[in-house]
């Protein structure tokens, strides 16, 4: 079971990949750029490990949550994955949108959407026989997040056989990578991450006691 920063092997390479200017104002998330990504546990509950001896031990539901995570470019093709790691109540993650698409993404057996969050449902369509490779006009980075969402809930609360309980936060955190030099302040912010979970502001001690000392106000 993995323990430390997930590194893949094959980074993304800057110099490889033309990339359209960015625009912040109605900015297209389905373009082809570099996103640093965050997703947190409902409630921030630490639900995928603990910190121990500056490293991420990963507990079963964990593991699922980096499992789901390394399998995001077999869904949308082609989409890439650069430095991440599981932490105990989020996850960081750089994902790549390249520009050489070919606009589909795999289904699984019986899914007929997955929930977009802000705009909706991902025009998914079950295909006869209930597998297959399913069109999908190029996908967003939304739909990037929710569609690993949706696999990893379902897959954790089949472990604990708990269907319909909430794994995720609604909303997740996005920056749009500039440069080569942000992209590589980002990869190590997200290595040294379980090296400042003492401090981290998704440490729930953190977190409550920022609660305390708003109360105290």
């Amino acid at each position: 079971m993995p323990n430390e920063s997930a590194t893949i092997v094959q980074r993304y390479e800057p110099e490889k990949y033309r990339r359209r200017s960015i625009r912040l104002n109605n900015y297209d998330y389905s373009q082809a750029g570099v996103y640093f990504v965050t997703i947190c546990t409902y409630n921030r509950e630490c639900l995928f490990g603990e910190i121990a001896n500056s490293q991420m031990e990963l507990s079963p539901i964990g593991a699922i949550a980096y499992q789901c995570w390394c399998e995001i470019p077999k869904h949308f093709n082609p989409v890439q994955l650069d430095e991440f790691i599981v932490m105990p109540n989020h996850i960081h993650g750089i994902i790549v949108i390249t520009e050489n698409r070919r606009g589909e993404v795999t289904s699984p057996s019986g899914m007929d959407g997955v929930t977009n969050e802000g705009t909706g449902t991902v025009p998914l369509r079950k295909p006869m026989g209930g597998t297959g490779t399913v069109p999908l006009r190029k996908p967003t980075l939304g739909q990037i997040v929710a569609y690993y969402k949706y696999q990893t809930t379902k897959m954790i609360n089949r472990l604990g056989n708990t269907p319909g309980n909430p794994v995720w936060q609604r909303n997740y955190y996005e920056h749009v990578v500039r440069n080569e030099d942000d992209l590589g302040k980002i990869r190590e912010y997200i290595v040294n991450n379980p090296l400042k979970w003492e401090w981290d502001e998704e440490n729930p001690e953190n977190i409550k006691q920022r609660g305390l000392l708003q109360h105290a106000q």
